[in-house]
């Protein structure tokens, strides 16, 4: 399918050809018919990719921060990787789109092939020919409403909310600074309302739409009429409420509200603009509400109502993201909204270039709403694109998922390590396409089954979400390929005894992602401990830092929490340290009245093997960043080792101390080590036995923590 694209790294802008996006649980596959360019988000997007590295590093100061913490945590060389592989990506743009179901997996079974719908929503209603859309980024279109009105919905939406958040009466008077096509939609929706709208510029164009169109009077910023104008519209009062819907870089916009709003009125911030709020004369004298508006509406940022498809109960939360967008199209329907005037441009979908020369100014045109049309696609069912031809090798892996974690850690170790590159699959084409011209796989597709039936793939690494992992590796079992699979195995009892079976039914390889194992250091160390005879302790302190409860991997349906997908790594460094089984553990966490707080992030636990040695792990949410997050002790035999982060280590014998100057956390090794088994037909580095007494650990401390005793590992 045909898609538009920016090279984040370059900038470049293009329409590409890329597979079409997979359907999961809580999700409608969408043939667009158009979609909308919203000129002021989108001109601000490409800007961003378009500037030079320090224009990004200018731009995105927040982003920064981050790379520098990276760099105390990982180091430079680790941090500039991940750089590298955030920068050398293609983004998706556009994030309103209208179109037809072709599949719908959406748990109300509310769509149906052939509806007719309205998408939304950034990386999912995007400018391409099929889309794949959360469900409750989905609304349905009245049959007397175009494909072209509805691409308008998402922006409707937005502007909807920004009116519900001034709230306001039949009769009130309700300027509107900033006439781009939010601003246009916003002074409609207030003259639908009762309202007597005032609507200010600095376009002439766009004031003389806005008083064609919704506003009973517009008039241009730096008029010098416009204050005694505004104080003959509003009988000297001033507004009930102003609402900013322009995007500018000064503080104008908000100087200006307070000038012209009445004594305790509103102020509602919809556009991006500069909020450095003057105490006096007027916010503090006239007692000002200032308010913002989020996006569409309630559920916007909510991971379980955006991706996970679970709704607000009606009667409580009675305008969601989704209900603003059926509302605006009513309002379309019922004609209170006339969107024709706001069209100015039409382009076919392999046109775009154009349409983006006049969004950026390099084709100077008057313009508002620019559509992207797109014809019927021709290639139903198509996911996989050929991108290269590897030689085929006695390793031919496929990857299903490909984030950062799998473009830094997993797929270039691979390439390195006489792994052939074959198919990547990625839920979103783009995704796919872009990894898979990166690394210079055969062929990307959006697909598992293209991985699965590919007879020559006989090598799978799975890098997914978490409730994944098992089902992909169980059919990788049934499909007589060796499985290398990122943590957690599986994320209950259940999962894993299925995988248990599968692996015990099969003549397949298993390997999951505990590196830690594999670092130099934890191979130095255990060296040092060898023929000791006599039970380790092993102490492990992690400062893994704060994960608010929102995040993927803290939901438990889909990352499972850090217990499960997190403390598995040190499980599995205790086994290996000791070269025995867990037979038992203890846990306790912290209490706390705290909603933000995840009380078993803090969590101390004791595990007890099947030699004598135990194992104490120190998990914690709670502390500094500065402090290093790693640092793992082995006692025994009269000796100590130490690892520092896996940025060093001491080793404390015969009353001297030995400095370890190796680094790594063995992302490399471990995958060097699984191809090698594979080539020579040996043995996976980690036994299954192991593997499956680790998962079952982390199930068994959840149990601990459930009911305050010490669970036995059976």
């Amino acid at each position: 399918m045909k898609q538009v694209i920016q090279n984040f790294k370059t900038g470049n802008l293009y329409v590409d050809d890329v597979p079409a996006p997979s359907i999961s649980r809580a999700t409608v596959l969408v043939e667009n018919k158009f979609s909308l360019i919203s000129a002021g988000t989108e001109r601000s997007t490409v800007s961003v990719g378009k500037a030079s590295l320090i224009g990004k590093a200018k731009q995105r100061p927040d982003l920064v921060a981050q790379v520098l913490q990276n760099i105390k945590k990982e180091g430079l060389k680790a941090t500039v990787d991940k750089v590298k592989t955030k920068l050398d990506s293609l983004k998706a743009l556009g994030y309103s789109t209208s179109g037809i179901v072709t599949a719908s997996m959406d748990t109300n079974g509310t769509f149906k092939p052939g509806d007719r719908v309205a998408c939304a929503g950034q990386d999912y209603a995007s400018h391409s020919e099929v889309v794949s859309i959360p469900q409750n980024l989905v609304a349905k279109i009245p049959d007397n409403v175009s494909f072209e009105e509805a691409s308008f919905t998402t922006l409707g939406a937005i502007a909807l909310q920004g009116v519900r958040q001034a709230n306001p009466k039949l009769g009130e008077n309700v300027c509107v600074i900033g006439l781009g096509l939010l601003g246009q939609i916003t002074c409609q929706l207030l003259k639908a309302n009762g309202c007597n709208v005032f609507g200010i510029d600095l376009s002439k164009n766009l004031v003389r739409i806005s008083a064609e169109n919704g506003a009973e009077k517009a008039m241009l910023r730096n008029d010098d009429n416009l204050i005694s104008a505004i104080d003959n519209f509003t009988n000297g009062y001033g507004f009930d409420s102003v609402i900013i819907t322009a995007a500018a870089p000064t503080n104008d916009p908000i100087e200006l509200s307070a000038e012209i709003t009445k004594k305790k009125g509103k102020v509602i911030v919809v556009g991006a603009v500069k909020m450095d709020i003057p105490r006096d004369p007027h916010f503090y004298r006239k007692e000002l509400e200032l308010k913002l508006s989020c996006s569409y509406g309630p559920g916007r940022y909510d991971v379980n109502y955006e991706e996970l498809g679970q709704d607000y109960p009606f009667g409580y939360v009675r305008w969601t993201e989704q209900r603003n967008m059926g509302a605006f199209l009513d309002l379309i329907s019922k004609k209170a909204i006339n969107l024709e005037p706001l069209i100015t441009h039409v382009f076919d979908i392999q046109e775009a270039e154009k349409a983006y020369d006049i969004v950026l100014g390099k084709v100077k045109e008057a313009h508002l709403g620019i559509l992207l049309k797109y014809k019927e696609n021709t290639c139903k069912g198509l996911t996989k694109f050929e991108l290269d031809t590897n030689e085929i090798k006695d390793i031919n892996v496929g990857f299903i998922g490909a984030g950062s974690f799998a473009q830094s850690y997993l797929i270039p170790n691979v390439k390195s390590n006489k792994g052939s590159l074959d198919t990547v699959v990625t839920t979103k084409g783009i995704t796919a396409k872009n990894v898979g011209d990166k690394f210079g796989f055969n062929s990307a597709s959006s697909n598992s089954e293209d991985i699965y039936n590919n007879e020559k793939i006989n090598t799978i690494f799975i890098a997914t979400p978490h409730n994944s992992h098992a089902n992909y590796t169980i059919k990788g079992f049934e499909c007589d390929k060796h499985v290398f699979v990122e943590k957690p195995l599986a994320m209950d009892y259940e999962e894993l005894e299925k995988v248990k079976i599968a692996y015990e039914q099969s003549k397949s390889k298993l390997m999951v992602g505990f590196n830690r194992r594999f670092s130099p250091l934890a191979k130095e160390i255990k060296k040092r401990f060898e023929g000791a005879e006599e039970p380790l302790v092993v102490n492990i302190r992690v400062n893994a830092g704060f994960i608010p409860k929102d995040h993927w991997t803290q939901l438990e349906e889909v990352g499972g929490g850090r217990i499960v997908g997190e403390m598995c790594h040190f499980i599995d460094l205790m086994q290996f340290f000791t070269d025995a089984k867990p037979i038992s553990v203890f846990a306790d966490c912290i209490n706390s009245s705290n909603s933000q707080l995840k009380t078993d992030d803090n969590i101390c636990i004791i595990v007890k093997f099947s030699d004598g040695s135990i194992g104490n792990l120190i998990y914690l949410a709670n502390g500094d960043k500065s402090l290093p997050k790693e640092q793992i002790e082995v006692f025994g035999a009269g000796k100590v080792g130490i690892i520092n982060d896996f940025r060093g280590g001491v080793f404390h014998n015969g009353n001297k101390v030995e400095k370890l100057k190796m680094t790594g956390k063995g992302h490399k090794e471990e995958v060097q080590a699984f191809l090698e088994a594979l080539t020579l037909n040996q043995e996976s580095p980690i036994s299954f036995q192991s593997i499956y007494d680790t998962t079952l650990a982390t199930f068994k401390i959840q149990d601990s923590l459930r009911t305050g005793m010490p669970q036995s590992i059976h």
